[in-house]
């Protein structure tokens, strides 16, 4: 009977989890694709239309909510993987699956090397792994994986990764505030065995990684965003911190509960390309702040924060094209209690980013935060990955506030008593049987 007891509730916790709205733009701006829950929506901005998804696998389409998404650097394959275990490879031509990898554990984060040939993925244990795309048929027939394992954190649930622009190193953060910079290696089915260094200096969790480069710098510097609320610049070389950034103070959010820590969180970071400049998105900021990054001080600054005030617009997610003439955000969460929606997602463009400027000068930059209608693919994009074009503002004031909480609660570690930790060492269910 308490195994029972402890089996319901542990379902229940499971079943009201929620899974902030992710968005991921193709390189060339061809198509932009949102995940929100288990619903992966993709729209061609080529032929103008909402894009159908073919999944012939023996699992088709994910059952369980979407935790990353990703495209390749040269745009031909698409990557998404979540709570079902399951890494799923996109041909973007086609837009369907030509590669499902079974994972043993739930999935927290997905990279692909920049000449398209692995594959990277983490879970929640801790465990980077990597599958061999090599000879992977983008027009064939579907391809079963298997993924090997590249390098562990050890326990800790690994938050994101990203390969350095010269695809020398994979760059993996985790929730116990550390950032590992790794050599990816000749061979990477025997393993990443080589560290280059550690980037330490936070003091929450770390949820967002991005690199920024310039010509004169094309290796670049690392960009951190983490639970503490900074911002903080690395040279990957060395581990060295060059720059901390306190954005939540400088954008002054503590206003909700007075409880500073408790909405000033970085959900997001997006490098703009051919820039100095990098969006950041924060728990409980409608909007987004923008900073500039001086690369011969090494150093960064704020250059600019874009309100959104019509409504609560709380971004989960960021992606931009190498173009980098467009910044997209979405917003939006599964599994909300007490309403009739599914899932909930609302999409938000800005414009006006890719003029340089001294990130001192503010004037420099002039962005714009696009209406509906300027939008590219206006109304028939938004019904399409947003899956409404109208959402009733109480649902979303709703939504809002939940992902207030929600976006730094999936990072926090929990606390389970004694009875509860072996009750769920003895129920574990998180070996699936691979393909």
């Amino acid at each position: 009977m308490e195994e029972d007891s402890h089996l319901e509730g542990g379902e229940n916790n499971r079943e009201i989890e929620i899974a902030p709205a992710i968005i991921a733009v193709h390189p060339t701006q061809d198509s932009v694709a949102v995940a929100v829950g288990s619903d992966l929506r993709v729209f061609d901005l080529r032929t103008d239309c909402g894009v159908s998804l073919v999944d012939d696998s023996v699992e088709p389409f994910h059952k369980d909510s979407v935790r990353a998404i990703r495209y390749s650097a040269n745009g031909k394959l698409f990557v998404s993987a979540g709570d079902d275990k399951l890494v799923k490879i996109w041909s973007t031509d086609t837009w369907r699956c030509i590669s499902s990898v079974s994972s043993e554990k739930r999935v927290s984060a997905v990279s692909i090397s920049n000449d398209g040939l692995y594959v990277c993925f983490a879970d929640k244990f801790g465990v980077v792994w990597v599958v061999d795309i090599h000879d992977l048929d983008v027009n064939g027939a579907l391809s079963n994986r298997k993924a090997a394992p590249l390098l562990a954190h050890y326990c800790s649930i690994i938050t994101r990764l990203e390969f350095s622009p010269d695809g020398c190193f994979i760059v993996s953060a985790d929730r116990d505030f550390k950032i590992r910079v790794s050599v990816f290696p000749k061979k990477p089915l025997e393993g990443a065995h080589e560290i280059q260094s550690f980037c330490l200096g936070h003091t929450q969790f770390v949820s967002s990684l991005a690199f920024i480069c310039s010509k004169d710098l094309p290796q670049g510097f690392l960009l951190s965003g983490s639970g503490d609320s900074t911002v903080r610049l690395w040279d990957i070389t060395s581990g060295s911190l060059l720059d901390t950034c306190e954005v939540g103070s400088q954008a002054a959010l503590s206003e909700s509960d007075g409880s500073e820590e408790s909405c000033c969180a970085v959900t997001d970071l997006c490098a703009i390309q051919d820039s100095n400049l990098v969006a950041v998105a924060i728990q409980g900021l409608q909007g987004i702040i923008l900073l500039g990054c001086d690369f011969s001080s090494k150093t960064l600054s704020v250059a600019k924060v874009v309100s959104i005030t019509e409504e609560n617009f709380i971004p989960t997610s960021m992606g931009s094209s190498s173009a980098g003439e467009l910044l997209w955000f979405v917003t939006g969460i599964s599994k909300l209690r007490d309403a009739d929606h599914k899932s909930l997602a609302r999409l938000k463009v800005v414009s006006g980013l890719r003029k340089k400027g001294h990130p001192e000068s503010p004037d420099q930059h002039k962005p714009v935060v696009l209406g509906d209608e300027e939008i590219p693919g206006s109304q028939k994009l938004l019904e399409k990955l947003q899956g409404s074009l109208s959402i009733d503002q109480s649902v979303f004031s709703a939504a809002a506030e939940a992902i207030k909480t929600a976006m730094c609660n999936l990072l926090i570690k929990k606390q389970y008593p004694t009875e509860s930790r072996e009750w769920r060492k003895r129920t574990r269910n998180d070996r699936k049987a691979k393909q």
